[in-house]
């Protein structure tokens, strides 16, 4: 595990070069380093660490700043790039700050048919605030979720993971007036950066690659016309400088073209 200064990190909030700001994030990974290595030390590969350790970041800050995204980097030693396109994967990573209560309520069938859409619109007139989006008070977020496996007890919701079932217009009101006189049973967020209208990063929601296309069949194993593969491990047994540059411990690769030629003669 690699160790995390203070000098390495630029201003974690705003992106600017401040003193106060590095101290401030470095005495965080101090926080939670012990918590940090217990997790990491449960891992044969300190990589497999990487989701709890975004989420020690998220509970620790509220959402997981660029600061924390190279801090998880440099603890368990893999490249910045590949953090950023896991927490960019999982929607329930926030990479800019959102809300004290996060009101996620259910738009899966069952919900609709028990009459989510009537909740979800009462939600959206009484918060003043649309799908994706947070109030000016950076008190609640709202996102309309798919089905969250509670059927039995549509129309239902979670607010900061925890649920809340039977769900009315009457019982919307009531938990967002305890919510506001911060008397609600759900706790808070961690707030450490006040929220913008919304958390979304725009090139995580935009237009993603087509993928193959025009091909007779993207799922060979080794690529379009390499249905068994073998052309893949020759090329990688010609030019092992491919492995140098993407380490993998698949025992196909490793044994290479052998365990193909095996498999065959069994068929």
């Amino acid at each position: 595990m690699s160790d995390v200064r203070a000098a390495d990190y630029v201003g974690f909030e705003t992106g600017t070069d401040d003193a106060a700001e590095r101290e401030r994030f470095a005495a965080i990974v101090e926080h939670l380093r012990p918590e940090c290595e217990r997790v990491i030390a449960q891992y044969e590969d300190a990589r497999s660490a990487l989701l709890p350790i975004l989420h020690l970041f998220q509970n620790e800050q509220g959402w997981v700043s660029p600061a924390a995204l190279r801090a998880c980097a440099q603890l368990i030693d893999v490249p910045l790039s590949v953090v950023e396109s896991t927490a960019s994967f999982y929607t329930l990573f926030f990479r800019r700050p959102v809300g004290r209560y996060m009101l996620q309520p259910c738009r899966g069938v069952a919900c609709i048919i028990r009459g989510a859409e009537e909740q979800m619109a009462h939600f959206r007139e009484r918060l003043g605030i649309g799908h994706l989006e947070t109030t000016d008070d950076g008190l609640f977020s709202y996102e309309e979720v798919e089905c969250l496996a509670a059927c039995d007890r549509a129309p239902c919701m979670q607010v900061n993971l925890e649920f809340v079932y039977d769900l009315t217009n009457e019982s919307i009101d009531a938990m967002l007036g305890e919510m506001r006189a911060g008397t609600c049973a759900i706790a808070r967020r961690t707030q450490t950066s006040p929220p913008r209208r919304t958390w979304i990063i725009q090139q995580d929601s935009g237009k993603k690659s087509a993928g193959a296309q025009d091909v007779l069949s993207p799922d060979d194993p080794g690529g379009i016309g390499d249905r068994s593969g073998k052309d893949m491990l020759r090329r990688i047994e010609r030019d092992p400088e491919l492995l140098l540059a993407r380490p993998t411990r698949e025992r196909l690769v490793r044994d290479g073209v052998a365990i193909l030629d095996g498999e065959a003669e069994k068929h």
